[in-house]
Formats: structure tokens, C-alpha cells, sequence
């Protein structure tokens, strides 16, 4: 793959703006075929050099020439001409770029959409909040799609809120943790995100304030941001969220409490039944609504969290969001959000002006399962190896990082929240570790303020592939860090 000699310098006294000036030179280029298809450009940092410019001119002239086509962004390679003259014609009448900033949805951080492009089966996947793909409980799926084949007789829209023999089987699924409920008051989501998509639509006022625990799974979305809404971290200690620093709204604010009340995510923290309780009664004194996310609710190793917070809901305060997402297949796409009827009906209205629904399979298929025998078994079996992977993972953690990282032993979900020594830049390993396809998740993507911790996942990848990721950070840790 060649690399590109560059000659030209930008006019530095001309009015066109120094980054307009280098993506026209770009285009040019492509356009004149002096750049072909697969042409690789140099660096950023040399680019700066170059062009005697800030590296954020050039990444400003980058992001136009990708928003339009005409270079993308190759692992291992960087950044390589994929357009050609006719996407360079179009690029000279429509500034793409422009409209990709316009948008309201803000874009992931760096760090996110990193992970996002390189978690592919050839990397050493560190940062996956899934179950293995070898846990897949094939039978149930069998059984369900055998037993639907015989009896299918369309794939039309379902109802506004979702078929009704899902919602009856999640009302009697969701009786095992204490919530007493009734179809009428659940809707089925394409996940758990949507729903907190939903919410942040139809329910929040611009300007909302959204009181979460920090670190959050929340923070490292920006679903509530690109709602117009304000996040206010409130800390934690290891019975949950630290209630009592919050700051009481105002008669005129509006605000709301979201919390991942059970293996928070990513801290692994359960509140405890107590905290529970006194959380309740603060929301309510207050007036404040609670959004429960339960997306970890069903994965526990030894002993059952205390019931969630809609359990113990007698006025009506708390949204619940549960999802199939981590204890049985994500590619389902299903989760529901339990709620006062008024709420479901709004939230039902406007994601019917965005889709039509979950997918009707599967929705038929989780109904299928939901009522099978076998699926109480499988969850046994699911929880039982989560359980063995955990304390192989911290293990592993502790021959090769005893020395310089400690964490807390989880009791269920998916993760173990590590804090590393202050010695080493966690940006730097993260950026490394990419190179050499090991990934985990930087803890600031989930905090309100600069950290030292690390996410590491031990439920996706077996414990052999896991304790290979962990040589590998080893390695470079102990390469490129004083420790």
C-alpha cells in the first residue's frame, strides 16, 4: 500500500479557512486520480508537521473527507483513500460534513467508538458485556422455533405494546422477583436502550436534571445528553447510591433518579435492601421519579440480590427496565419497561412513531422460551458457569497484576472493576492494547471525573483467551510503565 508524498503547504494569509484549503487540496487529488483508491495517507501527527498547523485542523479536514467518502479509517493501516472521482464531484456541491455536526444525537466518545469498530472475533475482547457465544442455550431456541414453524401463520405488526403473550410471561417472570404487574402495564423495547430512549423523548423537559451513581453505565451514552438533560453524579459507597448528596431540586426543577441498583454497571455494586428502602423514601418526599435499570437482575452467582426497587414501588414512582439481553441472547433485541399505565400508553405512542415495534419473532420466540420448563435449568446452568469464569478471572488477575491493581470479588453480572497503580496512563494502554487487539474499557468512559480503573469482562471470552488478554497487557504494562 503506498504512502502519499505530499509538496503542497496551505496559504496561511488566504480567507479560506486552513482546514477548507487542505480538504480541497485532498479532494483534488482523489478527484484527479493522483490519490487512487487504497493510496495511504500519512499520519495525523505528520500531517500537522507538515502543514505547520494544530493537529486539529487536520483532524477537522479528515472527518470532512470522511463524512463524504472519500478516505476511511483502516485497523492497522490508518487512514487510506476509499473514494473516487464521482464521490469527489459530489463532495464539491454537498458538504456532507456539515450536516453529519448539525445532528442533535451526540456522538460517542473516542475511547467508545474505538471499541465499537474493533470488537471483531480476532480481537481479545476485554470489554464485552455479553454472554459467551458457547453459553447459547441451543435446545430452547430448537424447541421454540420447531414448536412456532407448526403453528406460524404471519409476521405482521404487533400490538402498539408488544404481543400480549410475551407481556403475560414477563408479568409472571417478573413475580419471581417480588414485582406484581399485568401486561397493561409493560411495554416491550427493542432492548433496554431503547426504552431509555423512549423516556428521554417522552418524558424529560429540556433542561432536566438526572441524578445517577458515579461511575454509571448511563455516562458513557448519550442518550440523556442529546435529550437536553444535565447528569449529576452522586457517589457511592458499597451498599449503593449515596442518596443524601444529592441536592434537592427546587419546587420549579425538574429531575430525575436513574440506578442501576443491582451489579451496577460497572462497579459490580449491589444496594443493599436497606438502601434500598431509604431511597424510595427520599424519591418520594422529594418527588422524584426513579428510573430502575435491572438489566443485570437475573445474573447472579450464589445468592439472589435483594427484591428491586418496583418490587417495593406503593406509589407508583418507579419506571423498571429489565432486558433478555445479558442472561440469554442480545441479537433478540428485546427488553420492557414496567409502569403506571399513563406512562406506558405515552411511551407506547411515540415509539410507535419511530418503529413499529420489536421484531414479532422474536418476540414470539422469548415467549416460547419464557414459558418452557427447562429455561429455570438453563439460568441454574448460566449462573453456575458465569460464577466459575469470575473466579477464574480473578485468578488470573492476581498472578499476573497483584502487585500493582486491586478490585472487589463480584457476586453477579459480568465485569470486574479494576483500579490500577497511578503510574500507569491508562489512555496510553488502551491505546497500545488496541494495537495489539486486546480490548477493555477505560473506567473514566463511565465517570463523572478522570479515574484509574479499568472494566474487564469475563464473561465473553473463555478463561484460556481471557488470561492470554491479561499477558498481553502484562507486557505492555510492564514495557512502557514504571511498575
Amino acid at each position: 500500500m503506498a504512502t502519499v508524498t505530499i509538496d503542497w503547504r496551505p496559504d496561511k494569509s488566504a480567507d479560506t479557512p486552513i482546514y477548507q484549503q487542505i480538504t480541497n487540496f485532498f479532494q483534488h487529488q482523489i478527484a484527479t486520480g493522483n490519490w487512487p483508491v487504497g493510496t495511504k495517507l500519512p499520519p495525523q501527527r505528520q500531517l500537522a508537521s507538515l502543514f505547520t498547523v494544530n493537529r486539529s485542523t487536520v483532524i477537522t479536514a479528515l472527518d470532512e473527507l470522511m463524512a463524504v467518502g472519500l478516505i476511511t479509517s483502516v485497523r492497522g493501516s490508518g487512514m487510506v483513500v476509499s473514494g473516487n472521482h464521482w464521490s469527489s464531484l459530489l463532495a464539491e456541491h454537498i458538504n456532507w460534513s456539515q450536516y453529519v455536526k448539525a445532528g442533535q444525537f451526540k456522538p460517542n466518545s473516542r475511547a467508545l467508538q474505538k471499541i465499537n469498530q474493533f470488537e471483531t472475533d480476532a480481537v481479545i475482547r476485554l470489554s464485552t458485556g455479553e454472554p459467551a457465544p458457547e453459553q447459547f442455550p441451543r435446545p430452547l431456541f430448537q424447541r421454540s422455533l420447531s414448536q412456532l414453524g407448526e403453528r406460524l401463520t404471519s409476521l405482521n405488526y404487533t400490538e402498539p405494546a408488544g404481543i400480549l403473550a410475551l407481556r403475560q410471561q414477563i408479568a409472571r417472570h417478573l413475580q419471581k422477583v417480588g414485582i406484581q404487574t399485568t401486561a397493561a402495564n409493560i411495554l416491550i423495547t427493542s432492548g433496554s436502550l431503547q426504552a431509555l430512549q423512549l423516556v428521554s423523548m417522552a418524558l424529560f423537559p429540556a433542561n432536566a436534571t438526572i441524578y445517577t451513581e458515579a461511575p454509571t453505565y448511563v455516562k458513557s451514552l448519550n442518550v440523556f445528553q442529546s435529550a437536553k438533560t444535565h447528569l449529576a453524579g452522586v457517589p457511592m459507597d458499597s451498599q449503593g447510591m449515596a442518596y443524601w448528596q444529592m441536592t434537592p431540586p427546587t419546587r420549579d426543577e425538574h429531575a430525575i433518579i436513574y440506578t442501576i441498583p443491582t451489579f451496577n454497571n460497572p462497579t459490580g455494586i449491589v444496594m443493599s435492601a436497606e438502601r434500598r428502602q431509604q431511597l424510595l423514601q427520599y424519591a418520594q418526599e422529594h418527588r422524584l421519579p426513579i428510573l430502575e435499570d435491572a438489566a443485570y437482575q437475573d445474573v447472579w452467582f450464589d445468592q439472589q440480590p435483594p427484591q428491586p426497587l418496583k418490587a417495593r414501588d406503593s406509589a407508583g414512582n418507579v419506571i423498571y427496565f429489565g432486558s433478555i439481553s445479558k442472561s440469554l441472547a442480545p441479537g433478540l433485541r428485546i427488553g420492557w419497561t414496567v409502569a403506571a399505565k399513563p406512562v406506558i400508553d405515552r411511551l407506547t405512542d411515540v415509539r410507535m412513531q419511530t418503529d413499529y415495534g420489536a421484531s414479532s419473532l422474536s418476540q414470539l420466540v422469548l415467549a416460547t422460551i419464557l414459558a418452557d420448563p427447562e429455561y429455570e435449568t438453563y439460568q441454574a446452568h448460566f449462573r453456575q458457569v458465569l460464577r466459575q469464569k469470575a473466579s477464574a478471572a480473578q485468578a488470573i488477575l492476581q498472578r499476573y497484576w497483584g502487585d500493582f491493581a486491586t478490585w472487589q470479588a463480584p457476586t453477579g453480572g459480568f465485569y470486574l472493576w479494576v483500579h490500577l497503580s497511578d503510574k500507569i496512563n491508562i489512555t496510553k494502554l488502551f491505546d497500545l492494547a488496541t494495537a495489539h487487539n486486546v480490548l477493555f474499557n477505560p473506567g473514566s468512559i463511565y465517570d463523572f471525573q478522570p479515574n484509574h480503573y479499568i472494566r474487564l469482562s469475563f464473561s465473553y471470552e473463555t478463561s484460556d483467551r481471557f488470561e492470554r488478554g491479561i499477558q498481553l497487557l502484562t507486557e505492555l504494562i510492564h514495557a512502557n510503565f514504571d511498575v
